[in-house]
């Protein structure tokens, strides 16, 4: 039975490993990671250390190949392929670097599609679509296509449609990447409000800057946990949980 005090995501001694051609590749070894409901996690680290591939675990996109992953107090490491989808469709909001809308629909198309998944009712769909846009203001652009919007637009609404089906938790990777720095810092001040407002937050980043939004830095190197801390209150846009 869990309790208030338990993590929402809790992993346990796990491991990845890819084999390609007879060649084992360890992305991930021995992690142990726990998150709470409400915090702002930025996962940071060099190119090719398994930020990524921790956070596609994370979001129930990949099955590690050892140890135990909790969410929400329940194991989900070992559930079937239509489990995990039904979870990620219910439990966890994804931000993709490359924003992944679709390009025929409509702004409000777009954010209202996972709703639908769902077998939502047309009626509270659109109340949750419409709340959605507005908290990431882009109301005004709901009936616009992905091509007339900016990078900082799209992203925006790709936040939209991540909040939209309220989430136990909010998996961001590399948000910014793909955005020039007025557009990222915007970007971020949003999730930065997002957290503000109750939602939980883990981030993949390869920016100290970005990471320094963040209530605590967890650091990889070659698939391992090499650092977990609190973000110093003296960081640049520390986050608003940090004591001056």
């Amino acid at each position: 039975m869990t309790t208030a005090n338990d993590p929402l995501i809790q992993l346990d001694n796990v491991s990845k490993v890819f084999y390609t051609d007879q060649v084992e590749t360890h992305a991930l070894a021995n992690v142990h990671l726990g998150i709470r409901s409400g915090e702002f996690v930025a996962i940071a680290g060099p190119s090719g250390c398994g930020k990524s591939t921790l956070l596609s675990v994370l979001g129930l996109l990949d099955s590690p190949s050892g140890g135990e992953y909790r969410l929400g107090g329940k194991p989900v490491h070992s559930l079937s392929a239509a489990e995990r989808a039904r979870i990620r469709n219910r439990e966890i909001g994804f931000i993709f670097q490359a924003f992944n809308l679709i390009g025929d629909l409509t702004v409000f198309e777009n954010v209202e599609l996972p709703l639908t998944y769902r077998g939502m009712p047309a009626a509270e769909r659109k109340r949750r679509v419409e709340e959605a846009l507005e908290r990431v203001q882009m109301s005004h652009r709901n009936g616009h296509f992905p091509a007339q919007l900016s990078g900082g637009q799209q992203q925006r609404v790709a936040v939209a449609r991540a909040i939209a089906g309220s989430p136990a938790v909010l998996l961001a990777d590399e948000p910014t990447g793909n955005l020039d720095s007025a557009n990222a810092t915007a970007v971020m001040d949003l999730l930065r409000d997002l957290h503000g407002q109750g939602s939980t937050l883990v981030m993949v980043t390869h920016d100290p800057r970005f990471a320094g939004y963040a209530d605590r830095q967890v650091h990889l190197f070659d698939g391992q946990v090499v650092e977990d801390a609190a973000t110093p209150a003296h960081a640049p846009h520390a986050g608003p949980h940090a004591v001056a």
